[in-house]
Parts: structure tokens; sequence; C-alpha cells
């Protein structure tokens, strides 16, 4: 089977596609024939060396690719729940060889059905951020109908997702983005959108029930501006993990009665979380945003989209096609 490898961190140019023996699935997990990816942040991070939470896991040669939708071809022989021809996505294990690959194997725990009304591509769009999406609006988010959530990258991978979960909900949104972006965060249900280079929005001052930071921008002065945002007793959650708050942030949330976190691993089950996505898409409630496909053998191209940080949704690496 083919896949990228690195054997190096660096740019673009240490990924390879290499030629290596399909893997075969232990007891509890499934082998999937793997039909699109999706490229995320963490994708080049680890490329490059990784960071301070990820450089302990990383060992060379390994694989890049969080987000994998395919085919099941074969199953171990304790899996319930799957079978052969089942169209699945998730996030495969980590650290293990990842999923910019024609086939890959992981726990079946880290897998569900995907929606009927997508494709692979679409689908490849999806999981780690869309589950990073759900943890921060919903489960440390605490999101209720009727209140206000302002999102940081609102047209991103994760802020996307994040602006049709809180629609979902009933919640009024309000989102940050460049202006090209407007037009497509208001198709997605955002009440509001701000440019964030050039439009202040201390307006929003004490108004906010919660801020979701899903920005790929570490920036310590929009940090604490956000915590002036919320209420009082509101919620602040942020998706850099790699970034510990400041003490001058905690000073600010405690003076506002005001909860911060990161967001780190779901609190649901990696099946039961995919299964309530599915039932969102398939009710046309979110949907998959992918800004452009690339081929797997143009994996480099992908990652250079991607590290301008300035992606719409998902860029997607097809690695088979699709027929219908």
């Amino acid at each position: 089977m083919k896949a990228i490898r690195i054997h190096e961190f660096g740019g673009p140019e240490v990924m390879r596609l290499e030629e290596l023996p399909c893997p075969v699935p232990t007891a509890d997990e499934i082998l999937v024939k793997v039909y699109a990816s999706s490229v995320n942040p963490a994708d080049y991070i680890i490329r490059q060396g990784g960071n301070d939470i990820l450089r302990p896991y990383l060992k060379l040669p390994l694989g890049l690719g969080l987000d994998a939708a395919g085919m099941v071809e074969e199953v171990g022989n304790e899996v319930k729940g799957f079978k052969k021809g089942d169209k699945v996505y998730g996030v495969p294990n980590f650290p293990g060889d990842g999923s910019y690959t024609e086939y890959l194997v992981a726990s079946a725990n880290r897998f569900a059905c995907m929606p009927q009304t997508i494709s692979f591509n679409e689908a490849a769009a999806l999981p780690s951020c869309a589950l990073i999406a759900w943890s921060g609006i919903y489960d440390l988010g605490k999101l209720q109908t009727g209140q206000r959530v302002f999102i940081h990258g609102a047209a991103g991978g994760v802020g996307n997702l994040a602006v049709q979960f809180a629609k979902a909900k009933g919640a009024y949104v309000i989102g940050t983005a460049s202006p090209h972006n407007f037009d497509f965060l208001k198709g997605l249900g955002a009440d509001e959108t701000i440019d964030y280079k050039n439009q202040p929005f201390e307006r929003l001052f004490g108004s906010i029930d919660l801020v979701f930071n899903a920005s790929p921008v570490r920036d310590d002065q929009t940090r604490l501006k956000s915590a002036e945002l919320l209420k009082k007793g509101g919620i602040f959650v942020c998706t850099q993990l790699d970034s510990p708050f400041t003490d001058e942030l905690k000073e600010a949330l405690v003076a506002k009665n005001a909860t911060g976190t990161h967001v780190g691993e779901v609190s649901m089950g990696y099946v039961s979380l995919l299964s309530e996505i599915t039932k969102l898409v398939d009710e046309g409630k979110v949907k998959a945003v992918v800004s452009k496909v690339f081929p797997l053998e143009q994996v480099a191209e992908a990652h250079q989209e991607s590290e301008t940080k300035h992606v719409r949704g998902k860029i997607v690496l097809e690695v088979k096609k699709e027929t219908r």
C-alpha cells in the first residue's frame, strides 16, 4: 500500500510517498480502506518536530494525519457494530501510523458510521475538528439556547463547526474572520461577523456568555480582551493547548467569576459523539466545509496551503476516488 512517512522533521519536503505492507487488525481493531484524510494544523506541527505537548510521543519514522474516512475491509474477532463494507469516519490511534495512507488499522472505538448524505471527502473534513468544536461548545462551554457566543477564527476548520453547533443549539453567534468570509459565515448561521484585524470588539464587553477561541494565532492581548467580553459567570474555552493561560488572564477571569479552560480529550466516547454529529449532518443542521482537495501525491502543496492559516474549513487529501 502507499502511505506518507517522514524520516526526519522539517518542511513539507520531508514527506515521502512510500510502499508499505498492509497492516493487519488485532482483536479490537478494524482495517479501513482509506478514501480521504484531511490536513490539520497538528499535522504540520508534528512534521516540524512537534511542540511541548506532542514531542514526547513522536518517534521517527512516522505517519501523519488525524482524520480518516473510508470503508471497513476487515474486523477483529472482538469487534462489535462494524462489518466489511461499512462506511466509517474517525480519528485513528495516536500515536500511530497516521491517516495519509491507503489502509490503516485502529481501535474500533475510534470510528463511527459516517453520515449517509455526504461523500468520503466531506466526511474526512469532520472528525477531529468536530470533536474539538463539540467539546468546546457543548461539554466545556455548556452552551444553552438563547445564549450569546463569541467565536474567534470562525471560518476555520474548528471554528466553522463551532458556529454550526452553536446555531443548532439556538444560540446567538458572533464570529471573527476576514471580510471575504463574512457571507460564508452568515450562510452557516452566524448572526454577526467582525473583521478580526480592523474591527475592535470592545462594544461587546460584558455581554457574552461563552467565548470560544478557535484561532490558530496565539495572542495574549486577544485573550485578555476576550475575558472582558464575558458576563459574570461566563466561560472562556481555548483550543490552543500548547499555550498556557497567563497569570494576568487567570486574574481577569477570576474578576468575572468566569471559567477558563483548554479543549482537551472529549468527555464522551468517540463512537457516541461522532454518532451525534452524524445525526446533525444527516438532518441538514451541520455541513462539512471543504476548501480544496489534493491527491495524496500532492501532500506537500496541501501542507503549504494549510500553513497560511487562512483556510476556510478544511483541506482534504483524496486517497482514493469515490465511485457513486
